[in-house]
């Protein structure tokens, strides 16, 4: 199945024209016709059954004939995670955990970091096509750069089991003993330079608990797509 993605489709929609692109790419590529079914998703559990009323491959629009709803997961995914030296690292972070299930992630700006800048619209348009190719319905939600501070210091996040990964010496638990099966958590993952002492003092000031990935010292995406696994794993 082939799955399109639309924020501004909803169940009261009874049409949809695509963009031109994606109008170019029906038509020409997929070579779909006038009465052939397409699918569509906005991201928010829908999956929309169309049936293309108009095909230019300029402008192709579909009839809505039908649509369904998934539920959300039991649990939330949260990965507060600082951006990579090199872009592609980042995004291929955003990529599979995507494919695996996460739900929201917060680039998180720390006192090590050597990204301060991201291009926010690339890991949007990145996170919706590895929704579209894991056939997913729940778009998973990018914050905005945020700061380390600001981030703990919130209270949004109270209702989440909260843990910080680092590579400090002392006493941390496994991050796979402590996942609880439809319990929702936050993981901060830090810079290749490690979160710093005084970001994990703050971190466990502010409920977070101290955990370890494995005894592997790891690349920051394949720290954060170990605890995206991890978490999934254990809500199979």
């Amino acid at each position: 199945m082939q799955l399109f993605y639309s924020a501004i489709i909803h169940k009261e929609s009874q049409e949809y024209t695509f963009p031109r692109d994606e109008s170019k790419h029906i038509i020409k590529v997929l070579r779909k016709k006038t009465d052939d079914t397409v699918y569509i998703t906005n991201g928010k559990g829908y999956l929309f059954t169309g049936i293309i009323s108009n095909d230019n491959p300029n402008k192709c629009t579909i009839r809505i004939a039908s649509f369904t709803y998934q539920e959300k997961k039991q649990y939330q995914l949260h990965i507060a995670i600082a951006p990579t030296k090199l872009n592609d690292r980042l995004e291929w972070f955003l990529e599979k955990a995507t494919e695996i299930g996460i739900t929201e992630i917060t680039p998180i700006l720390c006192d090590h970091s050597e990204r301060k800048i991201i291009k926010e619209e690339r890991l949007y348009r990145i996170i919706q096509s590895a929704m579209k190719q894991s056939l997913q319905l729940h778009l998973p939600i990018l914050h905005p750069l945020t700061s380390f501070d600001s981030f703990i210091n919130s209270n949004q996040n109270s209702h989440y089991q909260k843990c910080i990964a680092h590579c400090e010496d002392g006493p941390k638990v496994s991050l796979k003993t402590i996942v609880k099966s439809k319990q929702s958590i936050l993981i901060l993952i830090g810079p290749e330079g490690d979160f710093s002492i005084n970001e994990i003092k703050n971190a466990i000031f502010n409920g977070y608990k101290e955990v370890t990935l494995g005894s592997n010292r790891l690349r920051t995406e394949t720290a954060g797509i170990i605890a995206c696994h991890s978490v999934a794993f254990m809500n199979q």
